[in-house]
């Protein structure tokens, strides 16, 4: 039960940020919205570290110097997973008219949709391998250690989904609609969460492999992404200050939790 609820947990932070399409008249201010994604940028930042590849290394840290190894090998395939990807599927970034990845007729609403659904992948691979970690006592990998990244998660994913929300809303969609988009785009994570913990049974010897990966995914996301978008024109200062709290929050998660 609780490893269900732990995977649903950043789900619901997802809809509740797709919410505030309910209550916000207007489109999301641009200082805002630099603030929530320099916020997020700190949660995934931080728990890549703490949560990923710090257990990673302890894992396998009776080979001593080789103990990097799973670490270095799973971060890079997580970065060419996600780079993959980002060239392959057909996505529209928020704040651009070009899209990306293979030529489709996707409406553009689609396209916003699949964007974010690619940056939630790695987010619920995140939550997954910590899950499968604790489940098989790896790296003082708790059960709490693991809420806590879940936890972190769902915070981060709040102004994520008022992030897809507000604009499919802007553009001229109802609601309901705008609001079941940015809701569903955080649907990949339980469904990946469960994915790597199915897989991680089966394979246990690779678990730090994994780690690392979710850690390499997570942070393609935040340097190819969400940074530059937090950084661009004005008011980046915001988006610095977001990050710092963001980066606390989840070190501090992570280390009462953990």
């Amino acid at each position: 039960m609780t490893l269900v609820i732990g995977l649903l947990i950043p789900l619901l932070g997802t809809m509740l940020g797709a919410a505030f399409v309910f209550f916000m008249r207007d489109e999301m201010s641009p200082r805002l919205q630099k603030t929530l994604l320099g916020f997020a940028s700190g949660v995934m930042v931080a728990a890549s570290v703490w949560s990923l590849l710090i257990p990673a290394m302890k894992m396998e840290e009776s080979k001593g110097a080789w103990s990097l190894l799973p670490a270095a090998v799973g971060f890079l395939l997580g970065i060419g997973f996600l780079l993959l990807i980002d060239e392959l599927m057909p996505h529209l970034h928020i704040g651009t008219d070009k899209p990306e990845g293979m030529r489709s007729h996707l409406s553009r609403t689609a396209m916003l949709a699949l964007a974010v659904t690619i940056h939630n992948l790695p987010e619920g691979m995140a939550v997954g391998v910590v899950f499968a970690g604790a489940e098989d006592s790896a790296a003082g990998l708790s059960l709490a250690s693991a809420l806590a990244v879940s936890i972190g998660i769902a915070i981060q994913n709040v102004p994520e989904g008022a992030i897809i929300s507000m604009p499919i809303r802007a553009a001229g969609n109802s609601k309901w609609k705008s609001f079941v988009i940015g809701s569903l785009s955080g649907a990949v994570e339980p469904i990946g969460g469960f994915a790597i913990i199915l897989l991680a049974s089966l394979m246990t010897p690779v678990l730090p492999y994994m780690l690392a990966f979710a850690a390499g995914a997570m942070l393609y996301v935040v340097v190819e992404e969400l940074i530059p978008e937090a950084s661009s024109g004005q008011h980046s200062n915001l988006s610095t200050i977001g990050f710092a709290i963001g980066f606390i929050l989840m070190m501090v998660l992570d280390v009462v939790m953990g």
